[in-house]
């Protein structure tokens, strides 16, 4: 991946997708940030001295593509995207909301869809040998019974970024994803407040201890590097062994 490439990052304002991007931006690319809060990702994009922090509902597909259509026309095509923004929205599984179920899957399922699907094209019209990464969980392996939406939205971005590696191959843009454990973000906030909710998240937590938003664009940054030249259509998981246990303490 050339130096100084654009990589666009949905979700962007904050925690994890604004790692995403500072990690990026040390590896020498432009950075575009997008996020649904125009007033945070108008403060980040300054923050980070990125190009530009659009503000973007990514459950709406027309807004999305009038994103995409508007980053072209001012900085050209992006040869990096960064399918971070997501939400879980949990609930009561007997009385959960259909709506809120549907607007979790428009998020975290139809907008990586639509925005990796619009990224693929100009990255195939110009030639681009783009990397793509969707941020995941450990959810789509394992789950939770009050984030049915989630768990089921985060089992699609797995299997979405399966067949799209598989399509985009002939083409040499890659597509992976990146499943987060228990991190240190805003959303564990109430869980850092709480002692009984940290003992439990720590008794399926071989290392011990809650992950830090760096380590997963850590990850996000080495899947779209040249490192990861021979890596598709995988989901590397950072979830400080969690998977590997069959029980909890």
């Amino acid at each position: 991946m050339a130096d100084q490439s654009i990589a666009l990052v949905t979700g962007g304002a904050q925690g994890i997708g604004y790692a995403c991007a500072e990690a990026l931006k040390a590896g020498g690319h432009k950075i575009i940030l997008a996020d649904i809060n125009a007033e945070g990702v108008e403060k980040a994009a300054l923050s980070l001295g990125a190009e530009a922090g659009f503000a973007c509902d990514m459950g709406d597909p027309s807004a999305v593509l009038a994103m995409f259509d508007d980053i072209e026309a001012k900085f050209g095509p992006v040869s990096i995207l960064v399918n971070n923004a997501g939400v879980a929205m949990p609930g009561d599984f007997l009385t959960y909301d259909l709506e809120a179920f549907e607007r979790v899957m428009d998020i975290n399922v139809k907008g990586v869809f639509v925005a990796t699907q619009r990224a693929a094209r100009s990255m195939v019209e110009h030639k681009i040998e783009g990397a793509i990464v969707n941020m995941s969980s450990i959810n789509a392996q394992v789950a939770i019974p009050s984030i049915p939406a989630y768990c089921a939205s985060k089992g699609g971005v797995m299997q979405l970024t399966k067949s799209s590696a598989l399509a985009l191959a002939p083409h040499n843009i890659r597509v992976n994803a990146v499943g987060p454990g228990s991190i240190d973000t805003e959303m564990l906030a109430g869980v850092n407040a709480n002692p009984d909710a940290m003992k439990m998240i720590m008794s399926r937590t071989p290392l011990q201890r809650l992950g830090g938003a760096k380590e997963i664009a850590d990850a996000v940054a080495f899947l779209c590097s040249d490192k990861a030249s021979y890596i598709t259509g995988e989901t590397i998981y950072v979830d400080g062994g969690r998977l590997g246990m069959n029980y909890t303490c």
